[in-house]
């Protein structure tokens, strides 16, 4: 016993935490490159929807009349028909389901395993997910598409979406808001790089007579992994004890709801503030995935020939439907930009005027434009309609970067990554349950005779009154009891875990390392990709205007 006691810990493997200590010459600004490396690719998951219709062509030709009475069971095993849109579209909700379980399951690995181990393995399953993906379509086998790119590009979402965010605020305590939003403005714009990519490739691998989604998914996977694993690659960790040169932590007096203990996962998910905010941001992604749902065909059903320079009413052309389309696509781009920058602007602000007053601009600010888009499209004020939905998208977005934040204010930075993660449940059940809800409020409207342009009036203001309660609800938030805090000994044995004892390092002097040329080319890695994203999405939004 007493031989084994005094054996050497083992040196630690290439992926483990122990090995991303940073040292003297690193610079914490490298840290956003890493995390936005990550977040670029699993943000495609919104772009998802440029597969869908071709997804649906895959056998060319009319299909048997048989195919007609095939329901969704039946699509997936199928290699004589072609899948129906709705069959497809189930890939976006395993997505987001699967997300939140993840992020939830492994949470508190992830907290122990570091951020190295938990991007690559985030790499594994999410490129390996699409490219199971696309050899599912290459074979016309919808159940291994859902199994690779849904349930395993899932896993590979959750683990890749959480992945940063302890890290990050570790990082930066000055500035937590700021650092947070870097990384998830990168899933927020990860569709306006990835979906004109997957249509580019497309294009291009029809010429060889296919519809070519298969091969863009192979390739993208690989990409993918590539680009993610060179992110996870680049993750440090500070030393304990580790924090800016010349900041010192605000007097406990600055600000009440920021403490300065720590609260254990399973203690954090006992007290009434975790449930709050997992409320809180339940009803702000079921309003914004509304407006996202309902985007493009509002504003077509609503403006109609406006959008044109014709009067609302009037009876179009094929070559006016096009350009209607066209304008309401234009509507889309706009959405993918405002979500990506409201991530970054409203993170940041919260360093300044508080998580909690953030998420109250949200909701009152929200609940306002919410009810005034029915009026606004009555009154046929199409540029003042799309602002709105503008402003209305930069909060969506906003809300997701701000609540990393806004946890770790409430329960301590030691797990907050864990906590995120099973918060993240809420984003599952809103991205599940929320465009059902807004399809069944939309069908029934429809049902009773509703005028198509008045269809959307009811839907808004349900959705404004989903944002009022979500007001109240954040009202309620105060700083967590004492009762739940962690104890010196159970911070010192969390610590253990994460063998914070092997990672000490010399807090006073690592990362202080200038920015330099390796930063230069980190952030030019990840912003030129990003920037293109964001002239394509301007160039689409140009039909608007």
């Amino acid at each position: 016993m007493a031989s084994s006691l005094s054996t050497p810990l083992s040196k630690p493997g290439l992926l483990d935490r122990e090995s991303t200590v940073a040292g003297p010459n690193f610079n914490r600004w490298l840290v956003p490159t890493a995390a936005l490396a990550i977040h670029l690719c699993i943000g495609m998951a919104y772009g998802f929807s440029v597969f869908w219709l071709p997804m649906s062509k895959l056998l060319g030709g009319t299909d048997p009349a048989v195919c007609g009475s095939l329901g969704f069971w039946g699509h997936l095993t199928t290699t004589t028909c072609n899948w129906t849109v709705p069959s497809v579209t189930h890939i976006f909700e395993v997505f987001i389901a699967f997300l939140g379980i993840s992020a939830a399951i492994w949470g508190a690995w992830l907290e122990h395993a570091g951020p190295r181990k938990a991007g690559f393995i985030a790499a594994l399953c999410w490129g390996g997910g699409l490219v199971l993906g696309g050899i599912g379509v290459y074979i016309h086998q919808l159940w291994l598409v859902i199994l690779g790119a849904g349930v395993l590009g899932g896993i590979g979402l959750g683990l890749g979406y959480i992945t940063p965010v302890s890290t990050l605020i570790k990082w930066f305590p000055d500035r937590r808001g700021l650092a947070t939003g870097f990384a998830i403005m990168g899933f927020g714009g990860g569709a306006m790089i990835g979906a004109p990519l997957a249509v580019a490739l497309m294009k291009y691998f029809s010429a060889s007579g296919t519809l070519g989604v298969a091969q863009t998914l192979i390739i993208m996977g690989v990409l993918y992994f590539v680009v993610m694993s060179a992110g996870a690659f680049g993750f440090r960790v500070p030393p304990t004890g580790w924090k800016p040169r010349g900041w010192t932590p605000k007097a406990k007096g600055g600000n009440a709801m920021i403490t300065d203990h720590e609260v254990h996962l399973n203690k954090a998910m006992k007290t009434p503030q975790f449930w709050l905010v997992w409320w809180i941001l339940c009803l702000n992604v079921t309003a914004g995935i509304g407006v996202i749902a309902m985007a493009s065909p509002m504003l077509q059903d609503v403006f109609g020939g406006r959008l044109i320079g014709l009067d609302s009413g009037a009876a179009l052309d094929a070559a006016q439907k096009a350009a209607l389309v066209a304008a309401a696509g234009g509507l889309v781009g706009l959405i993918s930009l405002f979500n990506s920058g409201g991530r970054l602007f409203w993170a940041a602000l919260s360093d300044y005027i508080g998580r909690k007053a953030t998420y109250a601009v949200f909701f009152a600010l929200g609940v306002a434009l919410y009810a005034s888009l029915p009026a606004l499209g009555h009154s046929g004020a199409a540029g003042l309609f799309i602002l709105v939905v503008c402003v209305i998208m930069t909060m969506y977005g906003g809300g997701f970067a701000t609540v990393p934040a806004y946890l770790a204010d409430l329960f301590g930075t030691q797990m907050v990554g864990a906590i995120h993660g099973r918060l993240l449940t809420a984003w599952s059940v809103a991205g599940v349950a929320g465009p059902f809800l807004i399809a069944a409020i939309r069908q029934t409207q429809i049902d009773a005779g509703v005028a198509k342009n008045l269809v959307y009036d009811r839907t808004l203001y349900i959705l404004a009154g989903l944002l009022l309660v979500g007001f109240i609800l954040n009202l309620l938030v105060r700083p967590v009891a004492a009762k739940y805090r962690m104890t010196p000994e159970e911070l010192a044995r969390e610590r253990a875990l994460k063998h914070e004892d092997r990672i000490a390092g010399d807090a006073e002097h690592a990362a202080r390392g200038s920015f330099g040329m390796v930063g230069m080319l980190a952030w030019a890695a990840v912003g030129i990709p990003f920037f293109i994203g964001v002239y394509i999405a301007l160039q689409k939004a140009a039909v608007l205007f």
